[in-house]
């Protein structure tokens, strides 16, 4: 007899993923694709992707046998639901998608139980109470712009701003080569503490690469039109703050710290009881800002998150499973590797 499927997206601004699984948790179908973020980058953009997404996860797996779906996608546009309908008929589901945003997802992927709270740092930084499954009280997940404070977006820009600024004091050129912690510049060459150097250099390099202005004024102009020309360069810069500070860089260090105090300042807006599920590629990934982060929350219960298109998948599948399984089976939805 075969057996029946449950279908899990998660579509956020830089990826798609999607998880198809059968009612005992055994993931039989993945796939990734680009961004699903409809607010992002467009409805037709997003919908494409979630398109491909699923299209590869189903492969020659037989639609008619899904009988539910769940799409968490990050940024709301009310014309995604008919779209994906249209697109899930396509490949033969009967059953149309639920349609939800991202947060309750990325919470599922860390905890079977229903009430709780999110930290979410990745690109941008949210945090939110969680009841029954669904978002509750929200803090920040403002935007790059205005907010998102401890993000990787907010990270990397705290270091480029460093380091435009030392330069703007007059840092010399040099500095951009200077990769060894205890090679770094002299304390308050532009303003940039004793063993700042390595960061300094992986900035430099990350936009310069070879190139080398003249004076430290033309470095910091050149490098503000660089970031001016594409800002989401300046998320990829979060793990560079990550490694230098793992190396003893002390302007990365402190960067570090201010992130983490950001991030658990957010969460504490909201979170009253149940677990802490931290998620987002800042807050999953082993380094500095996870380590400070826990720190912080010494005597909460922290859990991290798992795979959130397939944490879809488990909440898509609840209905069609007991109380007591749908507790055990979490582990082997959101575990899959």
């Amino acid at each position: 007899m075969m057996q029946s499927l449950v279908i899990g997206v998660d579509a956020g601004a830089t990826s798609t993923r999607v998880a198809v699984h059968t009612l005992d948790g055994v993931r039989v179908g993945y796939a990734r694709a680009g961004a699903g973020n409809p607010t992002a980058h467009g409805l037709a953009t997003a919908v494409s992707a979630i398109e491909t997404a699923l299209g590869e996860a189903l492969g020659s797996l037989d639609g008619s046998r899904v009988v539910a779906s769940l799409a968490g996608v990050a940024g709301h546009v009310e014309e995604m639901a008919p779209a994906l309908a249209k697109v899930w008929a396509g490949h033969g589901i009967t059953a149309e998608p639920r349609y939800m945003g991202d947060v309750p997802i990325a919470y599922a992927a860390g905890s079977p139980e229903p009430d709780g709270s999110l930290l979410l740092s990745g690109t941008g930084a949210v945090a939110a109470r969680i009841a029954g499954f669904e978002r509750g009280t929200v803090a920040d997940g403002l935007g790059w712009l205005l907010g998102d404070a401890g993000s990787g977006f907010w990270i990397g820009r705290e270091a480029a701003k460093a380091v435009v600024h030392a330069f703007d004091r007059g840092l010399p050129v040099a500095a951009l080569d200077r990769t060894p912690p205890d090679r770094g510049p002299a304390s308050g060459a532009g303003g940039v503490e004793a063993g700042s150097g390595l960061l300094v250099a992986l900035v430099g390099e990350h936009f310069l690469g070879d190139e080398r202005p003249a004076t430290p004024r033309a470095v910091a102009d050149r490098l503000v039109r660089l970031a001016q020309a594409d800002h989401m360069r300046l998320a990829t810069l979060s793990a560079l703050v990550s490694r230098a500070a793992s190396e003893g860089d002390p302007l990365a260090a402190g960067i570090v710290c201010e992130a983490a105090g950001h991030l658990v300042a957010t969460l504490r807006r909201v979170h009253r009881s149940g677990p802490v599920v931290l998620a987002g590629s800042v807050l999953i990934s082993p380094g500095p800002v996870r380590e400070a982060v826990t720190e912080l929350l010494a005597g909460e219960r922290v859990t991290t998150a798992g795979d959130a298109a397939s944490a879809a998948a488990w909440l898509a599948a609840r209905d069609h499973l007991s109380e007591p399984d749908t507790t055990t089976l979490h582990a082997a939805f959101t575990s899959t590797a």
